[in-house]
């Protein structure tokens, strides 16, 4: 038997691959099919399944492509309606790999027909469980993405059943296999781990630990933050089927030379630059988003744009056909093309361009103790809460395109997240805005805790 997790990181997304006598089954597979088909060649197996723990919200899924790629069944648990042809099975049922076994376990809550799959190993025992967005290592699945069919009350109403019936009842021993790790938008407290057992969370994960129905419920449903714009068009697209992943890149990934880039630019489709923060503040494209390939970019750009917009991509060379696969992993697909020859493009062209400065921490520190500095922080709400340098003006970056009409164009801003990956991406929005005075900070809040720049615990009303 072999259990193998796919993950993938700029989604924060794990799939699995399971095996035994030459038989596969793929749980949550990702967009495209090629890593997959690969892996199967590889091992000279076949693929009997593509299991699907529910319609997923943050993600494409690639069961169609894969199903009529290798001839495999793709099975729903109970209650999953599609435009296409799937197998429902029935809580409880099970299905035969080889010499293990899959029995699912339906688990609503997270959306109405969410299942979880155990797996029995050769000698008949509970080895493994692939839990979906049910369970998360330290989290549960968000309760509120069902867009009105549904109160988010009564999503984990049925969540708080489904863990006490069905998955608080196994074996300490049992190996849990979660859909998402940290970074993912579909739990509140994601652990940092991408796997556990079924005993470790029982000891450490809240949700695991109330007693009661209604305090289980008021936990989960508050402070719950919106859900990224595209989660529900995505969970349309799982149920409704999608084209083919390589007509979307025949047709998407398409250069573009310097003029027919900027009639595209006027004609309103927006420039996404796709190259890593520190190529990006260089320079680039007068109005451009910068969302970098080395993070979460899908999320991120989930999040951040909508999906109907059109978009033309400015990407390292090299980096235009990743660029577009990424998108359509979230299932961005009106894409104009792409700059062909890069930024050298554009600035040969004598096209306008614009630059970011940045500065190290220890400059950070200089000017926060001075008093010479407006700092912005654009962390989430949780990270912000936890310790901040004093006197920071907290935007987080989720929102941060509709709320940055409060912040004052005339202040010098020096911008931060964690890391120094989406203080870029805020400084790009803010760009592209009006505001000419920002300075982005190396290394984010990580590094500035390293000086001796003044943190505090902010005070919460």
């Amino acid at each position: 038997m072999l259990i193998e997790q796919l993950y993938t990181n700029c989604l924060a997304e794990a799939a699995y691959y399971i095996e035994s006598e030459g038989e596969a089954i793929i749980i949550d597979p990702i967009r495209e099919t090629k890593p997959y088909l690969e892996k199967l060649k590889e091992r000279k197996a076949k693929l009997k399944y593509v299991f699907e723990t529910h319609f997923h919200a943050d993600f494409v899924s690639g069961h169609i492509d894969l199903a009529r790629a290798t001839g495999a069944m793709i099975v729903f648990g109970p209650g999953a309606e599609t435009n296409y042809e799937v197998y429902n099975a029935k809580d409880g049922e099970e299905f035969k790999l080889g010499k293990i076994r899959m029995r699912v376990l339906h688990t609503p809550g997270h959306t109405p027909e969410s299942s979880c799959y155990l797996l029995f190993d050769e000698n008949g025992n509970e080895n493994a469980i692939f839990t979906g967005d049910t369970l998360f290592v330290g989290d549960v699945g968000r309760p509120d993405l069902l867009d009105g069919t549904m109160t988010k009350e009564e999503l984990a109403s049925m969540m708080y059943d489904s863990l006490n019936n069905k998955i608080k009842v196994l074996p300490d021993h049992v190996i849990m296999y979660p859909a998402h790790g940290p970074g993912s938008a579909c739990g509140k407290h994601i652990g940092k781990e991408t796997w556990s057992t079924i005993g470790e969370q029982k000891k450490h994960n809240h949700a695991l630990l109330y007693k009661d129905k209604a305090s289980f419920v008021a936990s989960v449903t508050a402070g719950l933050s919106p859900p990224p714009q595209y989660f529900f068009k995505d969970a349309m697209i799982n149920k409704n089927g999608y084209d083919d992943v390589e007509k979307v890149m025949k047709k998407n990934l398409r250069p573009l030379d310097a003029a027919t880039f900027s009639k595209e630019m006027k004609n309103g489709a927006f420039v996404l630059d796709t190259r890593p923060p520190d190529l990006f503040e260089k320079g680039f494209i007068a109005g451009a988003m910068n969302i970098g390939l080395n993070g979460q970019f899908a999320i991120w750009a989930g999040t951040l744009l909508d999906i109907n917009t059109p978009l033309l991509l400015l990407t390292e060379k090299g980096k235009e056909e990743e660029s577009v696969i990424r998108l359509a992993r979230v299932g961005y697909e009106n894409i104009k093309g792409y700059l062909d020859g890069g930024i050298e493009t554009w600035k040969n062209s004598g096209n306008k361009m614009d630059a970011v400065r940045s500065i190290t921490p220890e400059e950070f520190a200089k000017l926060v103790n001075a008093g010479n500095a407006a700092v912005l922080d654009v962390r989430r709400d949780g990270e912000f809460h936890n310790s901040c340098v004093r006197d920071a003006e907290h935007f987080s970056l989720d929102d941060l395109r509709n709320t940055f009409r409060s912040l004052d164009k005339k202040k010098t801003y020096l911008i931060h997240c964690a890391g120094g990956y989406r203080s870029m991406i805020a400084a790009s929005i803010l760009k592209a805005q009006g505001f000419t005075n920002l300075v982005n900070v190396y290394g984010g809040f990580n590094k500035i805790k390293e000086t001796n720049a003044p943190i505090v615990v902010p005070v919460t009303t």
